[in-house]
């Protein structure tokens, strides 16, 4: 999910399970829940670090560990006064760089989780990258304490109670519950393609991908032995939903120029992470051009950078070169 949003999820999880906390712990903390997207800025170092850094290491249980002591221990250095005890920090800063790792398994893009000992990637799909409404509940858990709080104090009111420690709860009461809802809700999609044939072809994979405004539409695709499929997956119609009106992108006749660019490093390093892999092929002056891009994240508005593979070959197929260049049509 987007920094501002893991941001006033971690503000939430404070002012709810440690409500006394001093506010240089408040801000630390809100840091620990926000700290592992700092893997995105391997994109200034190019398209190869990018992609072995980004949602990799920084987006790991082993690293929601390190992360939560390196901010407890950096925060005991820098406070000269006295601050909260490290039984309070630590489980703070741990929680809140786990509950980091919780919400982007739940959305479109992948994690390696489980780094370094298992190096597959998982995703649940059932939230977009930014789900507006996820920000608003956290953004309303933060805001309206503080305009209550203001109004009791001019009319006089006392209140002994750790302010807003009841709004962040039901802020997060209530993101879980709309999380839980769209993992139903993404079940019920997948189920529905899968259910489905597309011009005589049964479905070889299929991933419903979330989308922000609303959670009864999914950006559907489906793999088939000869393409790959896009559809919009309404739910609030699902009487209706036709596989026909798939968008087809079919895949290239095997050849060895094809054979060549599936086997090279580049090729190899992008397929572990790519979650449907789409190749093409151009015929050039010196033989061919194959470039291959993750079909998932083609249709995604909010992803950034997206890799890509480039591989030339000669006309039998020998490989000229090979990279992971940054695909033009992104941002």
């Amino acid at each position: 999910m987007d920094p501002v949003t893991h941001g006033l999820a971690s503000y939430a999880l404070a002012r709810a399970a440690f409500p006394r906390i001093t506010r240089a712990t408040l801000i630390a903390a809100i840091l620990a829940g926000t700290a592992a997207d700092l893997d995105q800025l391997s994109a200034y170092l190019g398209p190869s670090a990018f992609l072995a850094w980004n949602r990799t290491f920084l987006h790991s249980i082993a690293s929601a560990i390190l992360l939560a002591i390196v901010f407890a221990v950096a925060l005991a250095l820098l406070r000269k006064q006295k601050t909260d005890s490290l039984r309070i920090v630590l489980p703070l800063f741990l929680i809140t760089s786990l509950l980091h790792l919780a919400m982007d398994l739940c959305q479109n893009e992948t994690v390696e989780a489980l780094w370094p000992f298992h190096s597959r990637k998982y995703s649940l799909d059932s939230v977009a990258h930014l789900d507006l409404w996820i920000l608003l509940v956290l953004l309303a858990g933060a805001l309206l304490p503080l305009l209550l709080g203001l109004v009791t104090e001019e009319i006089g009111a006392k209140s002994k109670a750790p302010r807003g420690r009841i709004g962040a709860a039901l802020a997060l009461l209530t993101v879980c519950v709309y999380i839980a809802a769209r993992f139903v809700l993404h079940g019920n999609s997948v189920a529905l393609m899968d259910s489905r044939t597309y011009r005589g072809e049964l479905p070889r994979k299929v991933a419903a991908l979330a989308e922000s405004a609303t959670p009864f539409h999914w950006h559907g695709i489906v793999e088939t032995e000869r393409a790959l499929r896009e559809l919009d997956v309404d739910l609030s119609r699902a009487s209706s939903f036709s596989p026909d009106s798939s968008v087809v992108s079919y895949k290239p006749e095997p050849s060895p120029a094809l054979e060549a660019a599936r086997i090279t490093e580049a090729a190899r390093r992008f397929l572990q992470g790519a979650r449907f892999p789409k190749a093409s092929l151009e015929k050039t002056n010196t033989g061919f051009r194959v470039e291959i891009r993750d079909f998932a994240r083609e249709g995604d508005s909010h992803s950034q950078r997206r890799v890509i593979v480039l591989v030339e070959t000669d006309p039998s197929g020998g490989v000229l070169s090979q990279g992971l260049l940054w695909d033009p049509f992104s941002r």
